[in-house]
């Protein structure tokens, strides 16, 4: 099945005295269980359309459909309750809560949706233990590696089992080794879940871990590769 649909996007911004085209008629279909990546230069487009699928940015035209469900026409109300059952986010900068702990980070998105205290503890603690974080439940942000961070952060982005997860540089501020094993823990979530990840990247490492590979340039789709063929 489908897990995103766009159609025909364009978004268009204002820079300068300059109208910039961020999407340029982008029409992509990504199936249920998809490990995608988005590839394009700075300003070729791929964070404006990862933002549009999730929702964070609204296309001068076209459709986006998530799930079966046409989002680019939401109230803002219904577009956060759906980022918040239905879409995982991980952010290049983790955007974790400093005063809080590992597990209470984890927990936020749970808590947020009304799940019983002794539910979220439980499922924090299995989800920081299946990203390889055992043990440091307890730690905040500042008392962590970034790798260490960035694991946090997919653990509560995928906290409540979403159906989709989408990623915007998430190896930008790890080293080699870390963002490699980063990679190795979306695939495994990926293949154990069946979790459809959809991540933005210009990292040459991030690429090679992806089942499809979709280079944009200038808001276009220039090239779209089913890397399991080759």
């Amino acid at each position: 099945m489908t897990a995103v649909s766009c159609i025909d996007l364009c978004k268009t911004y204002r820079q300068g005295d300059q109208d910039i085209k961020a999407l340029d008629h982008v029409s992509i279909d990504i199936q249920e269980g998809g490990f995608v990546c988005l590839s394009a230069p700075s300003g070729g487009g791929k964070t404006t359309l990862l933002n549009a699928i999730g929702g964070l940015d609204i296309p001068d035209s076209g459709q986006v459909i998530v799930a079966g469900t046409r989002i680019d026409n939401m109230s803002k109300g219904d577009l956060a309750d759906l980022r918040l059952r239905q879409i995982g986010f991980v952010f290049q900068a983790y955007n974790l809560i400093p005063v809080l702990t590992a597990q209470e980070n984890v927990e936020f998105v749970m808590q947020v949706q009304g799940m019983a205290a002794n539910k979220r503890r439980d499922r924090s603690f299995a989800i920081l233990k299946e990203v390889g974080l055992e043990g440091l439940e307890g730690r905040r942000p500042a008392e962590m590696s970034g790798g260490q961070q960035q694991r946090v952060a997919v653990a509560r982005a995928i906290a409540s089992r979403p159906a989709l997860v989408l990623a915007d540089e998430p190896t930008a501020n790890l080293d080699s080794k870390t963002a490699g094993e980063l990679m190795e823990l979306f695939k495994m979530l990926n293949e154990l879940h069946g979790t459809t990840f959809v991540i933005a990247t210009h990292d040459q490492r991030v690429m090679t871990f992806a089942k499809r590979l979709i280079r944009m340039l200038d808001g276009q789709i220039v090239e779209d590769i089913d890397q399991r063929a080759a």
